[in-house]
């Protein structure tokens, strides 16, 4: 059966409710159109960081519908009792885990793992800060089931040394505690190579390789390291002999030798057999023949030799000639050449079947010793005992990841699959940084932003008045974006300061550095106007009496200046009105002073609706912003704010005026609070010209309403009344 879900209205978005451990198991079930978001960014939030990163099972840095499925599906199925997912609290009894299944029983293993590391065993209960280790947790001498040992995880001294030959030969590990050791892989491939090795040294020491007995090694690296050279001396040899002709540019021609010649030729530091430098002059003498061919010659050992090879010819002397052929031997024939390299064909078919070169610069002794002690038994017991801990640590991680779900899961789902904390006003949302002090004003709705320039370019859509602010304390700076829902515009402008306190209670040096002006309130929009018009009328003024001043301090100086030059010619007189510019004028003021007019005898001919009239007066003026206003206060929406954040929003988050008034304070005073009037300070004189005005103002609309009563408006023009008198005629 589909699960039966609730849902509840607030701000007017319909949202799914998640009470019950049912509606957690079966968010996978409920339509996707139906969440409120479908992304957030992983950093940025009022949340833990790497609650989040557990949650982002693919490491984008974004959470997604699916995480947060996986997530809920997942954390349920740990428990005995799913509640506890929807009550975000710190601490994990271990009974509440379900032993039952094999993931549970890891969990479990885990657990008993960390607690036992961190020396209180008797703990039932785990935390987020259980998982803060201290640096000794993971030492280097505790076997804690990571599957590598440290030297230092041995207790006596043989089984370090063991372990420290394995990581000379195979490399070392470094292992998820940060301890560097041996892996199980790494401690059986050593031991393979090690046990082949011996056996191919034991099969070594035979008869039939060591033909010259101890000196066998020596003498097959001495011939080894000129057989090349040799086999080519003896094939030139035999090339001259098939044509004489060849014998110069067999033994290279007079102009290699000239080339040559110019070059150092210096053979000094080059050790015996090694290869020189291509680049270089020896290397160019050394590719010269060892010696001068000639038909049949034998091979000189003494004089006549290349000088780059008079080392390594010496050496075979002395290593092998002398053994074989005696050492009074100063030539040797081809035939006694072959007969020498013959003779180590066993022994170097017995080299190349060398297991590897790993565990080749081990001493034989040392190789021995190695495998005919009992380290290798005490590495496998510590082996098995970290084996036996593995499933433990390798659900720490999932350990973690369900106590921190035990904590920040139900946050996240109430921001997330419902705004429940965004509108709930004894919580916040995990976008909202803090509180921003300003204009008397604060501000609830703060974001943080990256990018000012960027984010506002979406932000702007949400019809929202936002401030963007650089907030600074020592060692630290922050970007948000501030969104003003109640009260009005005049005062917020760049540069203007405030008090910003983040969700922790840290305060920040606040500065606006970037303002998205839209209306705040019907209020706001009603008095836009007068306010224009005020403004207009103080900067016109004002840009009079500037230019005023301006001409009589030019006047002044220049009459006070002694010597000053003569003052420039007059400019010519501005050209005088024509007769129908004079007309056009005199109809425009009189058109204003009828219209002024008629609009003063319709006000004062309400009589007593005349209030009713000026404040329809005032409405008209104002309709057409409040009108615009209205429009854009009932477009405001929270999406595109968060949008520009990285966030994807699904539902239409709107915030209504009611809304709006909840996350913007006005300064208001405290119930029961007393207020005294008496300003020291206040302007006397000011006071009393505004009061005696607004008295006679008061006065003469009294006076003038009263005339208006009696038909005696001094305005109205009305026929004089006439009396007619008749005289009657006299009787005839």
């Amino acid at each position: 059966m589909p699960h039966h879900w609730k849902f509840f209205r607030t701000g007017g978005l319909v949202q799914a409710s998640l009470k019950t451990p049912e509606d957690l198991k079966a968010l996978g079930e409920l339509d996707p159109k139906l969440w409120v978001a479908l992304g957030c960014p992983v950093k940025g939030l009022e949340i833990d960081e790497k609650t989040l990163a557990l949650i982002d099972t693919d490491g984008d840095g974004r959470v997604r519908e699916p995480d947060i499925i996986a997530a809920a599906k997942w954390a349920t199925s740990q428990l005995k009792n799913p509640d506890l997912m929807l009550q975000s609290a710190d601490g994990l009894p271990l009974s509440a885990i379900d032993a039952t299944t094999e993931d549970g029983r890891a969990l479990l293993s885990a657990a008993r793992l960390i607690l036992n590391n961190l020396g209180t065993p008797q703990v039932d209960t785990l935390t987020v800060a259980t998982f803060t280790y201290p640096k000794d947790f993971y030492s280097p001498t505790r076997i804690n089931g990571d599957g590598v040992i440290a030297p230092e995880a041995a207790a006596d001294a043989d089984t370090k040394a063991l372990i420290a030959d394995i990581m000379t030969a195979m490399g070392s590990t470094k292992g998820k505690t940060g301890a560097v050791g041996v892996t199980p892989d790494q401690v059986e491939a050593f031991f393979t190579e090690l046990s082949g090795y011996a056996d191919w040294t034991t099969t070594g020491t035979s008869a039939d390789l060591r033909v010259f007995g101890e000196q066998t090694d020596a003498a097959y690296a001495a011939v080894a390291a000129v057989r090349s050279k040799v086999d080519d001396y003896f094939t030139r040899c035999r090339m001259i002999g098939f044509d004489i002709r060849s014998a110069e540019a067999i033994n290279r021609p007079a102009d290699h030798y000239l080339a040559l010649s110019a070059k150092n030729l210096s053979l000094r530091g080059n050790p015996v057999g090694a290869p020189l430098a291509p680049a270089s002059a020896a290397a160019e003498v050394a590719s010269f023949p060892i010696a001068l061919a000639a038909p049949d010659a034998p091979l000189p050992l003494t004089t006549g030799i290349n000088p780059a090879w008079v080392a390594a010819v010496a050496q075979l002397r002395g290593d092998a000639v002398a053994i074989a052929f005696g050492v009074d031997k100063t030539t040797l024939s081809e035939a006694e050449w072959m007969d020498l390299s013959g003779r180590f064909a066993a022994y170097e078919k017995w080299l190349s079947t060398k297991p590897g070169d790993k565990v080749a610069a081990i001493d034989w002794a040392r190789a021995k010793e190695i495998l005919d002690g009992k380290g290798r038994a005490e590495l496998d017991a510590l082996l098995g005992r970290d084996a036996e801990q593995a499933p433990g640590f390798n659900s720490l991680v999932d350990l973690e990841r369900l106590v921190r779900y035990r904590r920040d899961l139900n946050t996240v789902l109430h921001n997330f699959v419902n705004f429940a904390h965004f509108y709930a006003k004894e919580s916040n949302a995990i976008f909202q940084a803090g509180q921003l002090y300003l204009d008397a004003r604060s501000c609830e709705l703060c974001v943080k932003v990256d990018d000012p320039a960027a984010h506002s370019t979406i932000a702007a859509m949400s019809k929202l008045c936002i401030a963007y602010v650089d907030c600074r304390r020592p060692g630290a700076t922050m970007k948000i974006a501030a969104c003003f829902t109640q009260g009005d515009s005049d005062y917020l402008f760049v540069g203007r300061n405030g008090i910003f306190i983040d969700r922790q209670g840290r305060d920040w040096d606040a500065t606006i550095t970037k303002l998205i002006d839209n209306p705040i309130s019907i209020r706001q929009a009603f008095l836009s106007p007068y306010k224009k018009f005020v403004a207009f009328i103080e900067d016109y003024l004002a840009k009079r009496a500037a230019a005023a001043d301006t001409a009589i301090t030019s006047t002044l100086s220049s009459a006070a200046t002694p010597g000053a030059p003569a003052a420039a010619a007059a400019p010519p007189p501005p050209p005088k009105l024509d007769i129908g510019m004079l007309a056009a004028i005199g109809v425009a003021v009189g058109g204003i002073t009828t219209a002024t007019a008629a609009l003063f005898s319709a006000l004062f001919g309400l009589g007593a609706w005349m209030p009713l009239g000026i404040a329809g007066v005032l409405v008209a003026i104002s309709a057409p912003s409040m009108f615009i206003a209205w429009l854009k206060l009932r477009q405001r929406t929270l999406g595109p704010l968060l949008e520009a954040s990285g966030w994807a929003i699904n539902g239409r988050v709107k915030i209504n005026i009611p809304l709006g008034k909840s996350l913007t304070q006005m300064a208001t005073l405290p119930p029961g609070s007393e207020r005294h009037f008496t300003d020291p300070y206040r302007d006397k004189a000011a006071f009393w010209r505004t009061f005696f005005f607004w008295v006679v103002v008061g006065v003469v609309g009294a006076a003038l309403a009263y005339a208006r009563w009696k038909h005696q408006f001094p305005f109205e023009d009305k026929p004089e009344k006439t009396t007619v008198t008749t005289t009657a005629a006299p009787a005839k």
